[in-house]
């Protein structure tokens, strides 16, 4: 992205890397899901028969568990209150399908304990959601007229995806070591399937270190790109 003329070097040295950290990041995260979903855990069981042994005993009889579309897209909806369970991970008796069940449910125990930082995640989605669409359209329009101001409120809106990324980090850690503490309570994985686990977990944990690093990374370039034009 450059609105001038010619090269920009700063796009390349600020945007650039982070893209492609989240492209490693995203091919770490499906070589360690297709690595350990070849893995059978000891005790045989689905993820489905994990989370329904997890939550009544965890207080979680609230949360119900439903089937979702497509791979890699289980989650937790704090406002159903629903777990959603893709068919591969409801269904395979993996190491990798505990690990995934064990961290949704750890994002349930959040909900369910009030935690901190997943509440004021989920009261900033309507204003990111908003900012990450409107947000580059005023940015860019701000500097096709060169109208400043303009260029400054996209960046702010812009800005709040930037915050949403960095508020991700503690809530998914924390749903990780949630889910790891699950898994050797319950008895769900035996030996070292913990530690395959683990490597599931710490391979998703990077995806949203990527994605924290490019939206910094982006709003930077913003704000250096508006800086720079201030001083024309």
């Amino acid at each position: 992205m450059y609105f001038g003329y010619g090269f920009d070097p700063l796009y390349f040295l600020l945007v650039i890397p982070p893209l492609l950290l989240g492209f490693w990041a995203q091919m770490k995260v499906r070589g360690a899901y297709a690595r350990y979903t070849k893995v059978p855990n000891q005790r045989g069981l689905t993820g489905l028969d994990a989370a329904k042994i997890v939550l009544g005993p965890e207080g979680l009889n609230e949360v119900s568990i439903e089937g979702v579309p497509g791979n890699l897209t289980d989650h937790y909806d704090p406002r159903s209150k629903k777990l959603g369970l893709s068919a591969g991970v409801a269904k395979e008796r993996s190491v990798a399908a505990l690990a995934i069940v064990a961290h949704e449910i750890g994002h349930a125990l959040q909900d369910h304990q009030n935690y901190a930082p997943l509440k004021l995640r989920g009261a900033l989605v309507p204003a990111v959601q908003l900012g990450a669409w409107v947000g580059p359209i005023l940015f860019i329009a701000g500097l096709l007229l060169q109208f400043t101001g303009l260029a400054w409120l996209g960046v702010f809106a812009f800005g709040l995806s930037a915050i949403f990324a960095i508020m991700t980090l503690p809530v998914e850690f924390d749903a990780s070591k949630r889910g790891l503490r699950l898994l050797q309570t319950y008895n769900l994985t035996l030996g070292n399937e913990v530690k395959g686990a683990k490597a599931v977990l710490d391979a998703a944990a990077l995806t949203y270190v990527a994605a924290a690093i490019q939206a910094v990374a982006t709003l930077l370039y913003y704000v250096m790109l508006i800086a720079g034009r201030s001083d024309e």
